[in-house]
């Protein structure tokens, strides 16, 4: 079955690009090298995706499954933004601990509370980095009979050996490099920063 094109327009980062308006250097925090995406750039696109959204489920009423932890912050932003009654839900998968790293190991910590037999889910995902995670939550929720399952990412790495794996509606395409911010963590640290940022790694 082919897969819907991503809706809507993306920005591709270039390895290396700071953003004009960011923080300088010197008001970052300890363990961040520079700033990836500022908060205008995220929060503009998460009202694009929000708007979007929107369109596609008018007059429905979609189950929207946010991955813990990363996901919480673009999730409530995204859900602000959808003008449409909705459901939230969350599930905790797991493949990285504290490491920096994918360990290719996937494992459910917190399953969903309510039956998604007959719904139509929204899958709300921090970031895509090798894919498999996400391939895995899609695989189990489609055994449970939901009537439709589409997933929307605020970030997709750009990585050659990544997994095919679905994304309809895509916020920002980044380079290979380990981010922070906006809910993401390395080491449970930064998840509150407003900006998406690339950790020092020296």
């Amino acid at each position: 079955m082919s897969l819907p094109a991503l809706s809507g327009p993306k920005l591709c980062l270039n390895e290396g690009a700071i953003n004009v308006g960011t923080p300088d250097d010197t008001s970052l925090p300890d363990g961040i090298q520079r700033v990836l995406l500022t908060e205008e750039q995220v929060q503009t696109r998460i009202q694009e995706l929000g708007a979007e959204l929107s369109t596609y489920y008018a007059g429905r009423k979609p189950l929207l499954v946010g991955v813990l932890t990363g996901a919480y912050v673009f999730m409530a932003d995204l859900s602000r933004e959808m003008k449409i009654s909705l459901d939230v839900e969350f599930m905790a998968v797991s493949s990285y601990g504290l490491a920096t790293q994918t360990s290719g190991v996937v494992r459910i910590l917190k399953d969903l509370d309510t039956s998604i037999e007959g719904r139509e889910v929204l899958i709300v995902e921090d970031i895509i980095d090798s894919g498999l995670t996400l391939n895995y939550l899609l695989d189990i929720l489609r055994r449970r009979n939901p009537k439709d399952v589409r997933v929307v990412a605020l970030l997709k790495k750009q990585r050659d050996d990544a997994h095919p794996v679905q994304v309809d509606y895509l916020g920002f395409e980044i380079p290979d490099e380990f981010v922070v911010g906006c809910g993401l963590d390395a080491g449970r640290e930064f998840r509150n920063l407003p900006y998406v940022a690339v950790v020092r790694t020296e």
